[in-house]
C-alpha cells in the first residue's frame, strides 16, 4: 500500500519519464532536420526507453492499488545550436531525473515501503546508465569540436543502437 504522498510523487515521476520521451522525441525531429539520423536513431530509441520508464511507473501504482494521474506535459525545448549542445541539454536533463528518483528513493525510505524501494532501486542503476550515455556523447562531441567529419562519423555510430524491450517478468 502506498501512502497518498508517495502515490502523488510516483505520479509526478512517471510525468518526468513521459516528458523524457517528449524532449527526445523533439530531439529526434532537431537531428533528422540536420540530416544527422543516426543520432535521430539513438534518441528515438532513447524515447522508447523513457515510455517503457513511464509505463513502469503507471503498472507499479495500478499493482498498488492506486490511481496512476497522467498529469499534464509541458512542451520541452525544440531547437538547439548543434549536437553538442543538444547533448549536453539531455545530460542536464538526465541528471535532473537521477535527482528526482533519489527524492522519491528518500520518500521511500522515510515510509519504510519496502516494495516501493525495491521497485526504485532498478531507477536508480538505471540512471547511472543514463548519465553515462549521455556523457560519453558529451565527451566524444567535444574531441571532435564541431568538425564535420568527426560528427559524420559519430552519427554512423549513433545509428547502430537498437531497442531491446525490456524482458517480461517471470510467471
Amino acid at each position: 500500500m502506498l501512502s497518498q504522498k508517495l502515490v502523488d510523487a510516483f505520479n509526478e515521476q512517471m510525468k518526468n519519464e513521459f516528458f523524457s520521451a517528449y524532449l527526445y522525441k523533439g530531439m529526434v525531429a532537431y537531428f533528422t532536420g540536420e540530416e544527422l539520423k543516426g543520432f535521430g536513431n539513438w534518441l528515438q530509441v532513447q524515447t522508447l526507453e523513457e515510455m517503457t520508464h513511464g509505463d513502469k511507473f503507471f503498472t507499479f501504482l495500478l499493482d498498488s492499488g492506486a490511481a496512476p494521474v497522467l498529469l499534464p506535459i509541458a512542451a520541452p525545448k525544440a531547437d538547439w545550436k548543434s549536437p553538442l549542445d543538444a547533448f549536453e541539454y539531455g545530460l542536464k536533463h538526465e541528471q535532473f531525473v537521477t535527482a528526482s528518483i533519489n527524492k522519491l528513493m528518500d520518500l521511500a525510505k522515510k515510509e519504510s515501503n519496502h516494495a516501493a524501494q525495491i521497485f526504485l532501486q532498478w531507477f536508480v542503476t538505471e540512471q547511472i546508465e543514463e548519465e553515462s550515455n549521455f556523457t560519453g556523447w558529451v565527451r566524444k562531441l567535444k574531441l571532435v569540436k564541431g568538425d564535420g567529419r568527426g560528427v559524420l562519423l559519430l552519427d554512423q555510430e549513433a545509428a547502430a543502437r537498437v531497442f531491446t524491450p525490456p524482458a517480461a517478468p517471470a510467471p
